[in-house]
This record gives C-alpha cells, structure tokens and sequence, in this order.
C-alpha cells in the first residue's frame, strides 16, 4: 500500500504541473506524507520528470539533497 501512496503522488505532481505554486503545495504534501525511502524515490524520480521543465525547479527548495 505504502508503494501506491508514492504513486498516487507522482501523479497528482504530474497534473499539477501546470502551476508552480500548486506543485509546491502537493510536492510538500507529498513529502511529509512518504517514508523515508519513497521519498528518495520520489526525488529520483523528481530529478527526470523537471529535466525539461525549468519553470519547476524552484521546486527543489522543498526536497533536501
């Protein structure tokens, strides 16, 4: 179930993606919502998904590198 939450995730990220603020507000979400590991998961997968969309990488404040 816990694999679900991390999918459910990327793919309110992928149709807020429209707007920064908005994915800001989810991805922030997202991370106090995750485990430890599926969040570094997540950020794997944050790395791909914002390569072609610059716009986004503010976004990266929020995530702890």
């Amino acid at each position: 179930m816990a694999s679900s939450m991390l999918e459910y995730s990327k793919t309110v990220l992928k149709k807020v993606s429209f707007d920064t603020k908005l994915f800001c507000k989810e991805l922030e979400k997202a991370i106090s919502r995750l485990l430890p590991e599926e969040i570094e998961e997540l950020i794997n997968w944050l790395q791909q998904f914002l390569t072609d969309k610059p716009e986004l990488q503010q976004s990266l404040v929020y995530i702890k590198v």
